[in-house]
């Protein structure tokens, strides 16, 4: 990858700017989008692409159980969300199976779409609050 790539160095700044939430939104993007190249290419026979693609996927998975706070009351759950995926992922790779790669996709998209509607929530009451105290 050319680091001179004024989208690579866009895509490594966003990251880098992004808050928590914005973070966490990016890594279930990538999981959604690694496991659907996977299953491409499970489609297509390109053995080696799918092991690659998901690889990547039980990587981010294995990332996202990492960083879960532990305090807070949904990380139990989480947690076993994200091993459940990642065993789902390696099973999928073991028999480089389509099928296990929609469950987990399935799973992926529902996180990913969850996370964006709380987001959204969040910041419609900050914008509230914010012109609530404007009109003080």
């Amino acid at each position: 990858m050319n680091s001179d790539n004024p989208y690579n160095k866009y895509r490594k700044n966003a990251v880098i700017t992004a808050n928590q939430p914005q973070l966490a939104e990016m890594l279930y993007t990538g999981a959604v989008k690694f496991i659907r190249q996977a299953i491409s290419h499970v489609k297509n026979d390109n053995k080696q692409e799918a092991h690659n693609a998901i690889i990547r996927a039980q990587e981010i998975f294995e990332y996202l159980a990492e960083t879960l706070n532990e305090k807070a009351d949904i990380a139990f759950n989480l947690a076993h969300l994200y091993d459940y995926s990642y065993r789902r992922l390696v099973d999928a790779n073991i028999a480089k199976d389509a099928e296990i790669l929609k469950e987990v996709l399935g799973l992926a998209e529902s996180l990913r779409d969850t996370w964006h509607e709380a987001r959204q929530i969040v910041a419609e009451e900050s914008e509230h609050a914010d012109n609530a105290d404007k009109l003080v």
